[in-house]
């Protein structure tokens, strides 16, 4: 068991014949993920040729592709200008999870493309500005390295890409039903509290490991959401204690303003939902470390 991703997902990627695309293309198909087409409009017609003797067609439309594969799954490896288009095309395709790999998306077409995929109800986005998501030995969809850490009962959901490989390399004595990189732009599909939710559903998932960072309220709605809905061991880390007030950190959505979306209101507002929050990304694997050998991992 998994979460949004498995062993049936067939994958299509958006963008796949440029550099970026065709670079985790083959770390994908490395990884043991089915990808069963690319998309490129000008390319469509034609098939690319992968390292281990792996032909990929390449079709014009997103709904080409999902008639032609029973494609499920769609990683979006476009330039930011053309992103939203894209998305707009998975999500009018009714493909089931788009994954939106692209930095530096508009912060106007990231609200656009957010609210048409609620609107039509069909569209489950992960990203933008995000690493993608991971279910160690089934699927790998997104540029998470998948030779870190493997299969286990740990799952995984962080605002930070580098965050999200380092805590499965310090847990990978442990390995991960799921590892989701939800991204830290201020509008973002999949939330911490939608992979909340569904870890605590997945029998396959003993305990959580939450990653968030300042700005914005969402690990304090997180934890509230805890508080009175997860019932699985919580371990959390926040980054940004050193950061400056008012300057943006590395992702869009990092800035703090006033005591919102400070790294300490972060943490005190998990610590009272009962979650144990780390000082580093060491300690809170620390923390899990010592959750799983209680659980007799």
């Amino acid at each position: 068991m998994a979460i949004f991703l498995d062993e049936n997902s067939k994958v299509i990627v958006q963008g796949m014949t440029g550099s970026e695309g065709m670079k985790h293309t083959q770390r994908m198909l490395a990884s043991g993920t089915s990808i069963v087409g690319g998309v490129n409009p000008r390319k469509a017609g034609t098939t690319v040729e992968f390292d281990g003797g792996v032909s990929v067609p390449v079709y014009g439309t997103v709904a080409e592709a999902i008639e032609a594969t029973g494609a499920n799954v769609s990683v979006i490896f476009v330039p930011p200008a053309f992103a939203k288009s894209a998305v707009v095309e998975a999500i009018d395709a009714a493909i089931p999870l788009a994954v939106v790999i692209t930095e530096g998306i508009a912060v106007k077409d990231s609200a656009e493309f957010y609210a048409y995929s609620k609107d039509k109800g069909t569209t489950r986005i992960v990203g933008p500005n995000c690493p993608g998501l991971i279910s160690p030995g089934k699927s790998n969809a997104g540029i998470i390295p998948a030779n870190i850490a493997g299969p286990g009962r740990i799952g995984l959901v962080s605002k930070s890409g580098t965050l999200t490989y380092q805590m499965m390399y310090e847990l990978r004595e442990f390995g991960f039903s799921s590892a989701v990189g939800i991204g830290g732009d201020p509008i973002i599909g999949t939330t911490h509290i939608d992979c909340l939710e569904a870890f605590e559903n997945d029998p396959d998932t003993d305990a959580i490991v939450m990653i968030g960072e300042i700005g914005g309220d969402a690990e304090e709605r997180a934890a509230a959401y805890i508080k009175e809905h997860v019932t699985k061991p919580v371990v959390g880390y926040v980054a940004g204690f050193t950061a400056p007030e008012g300057k943006t950190m590395g992702h869009a959505g990092a800035i703090v303003s006033g005591s919102a979306g400070t790294a300490a209101a972060k943490q005190e507002a998990l610590e009272a939902a009962g979650v144990k929050v780390g000082k580093t990304p060491s300690a809170t694997a620390d923390l899990m470390r010592e959750i799983m050998r209680g659980l007799g991992a």
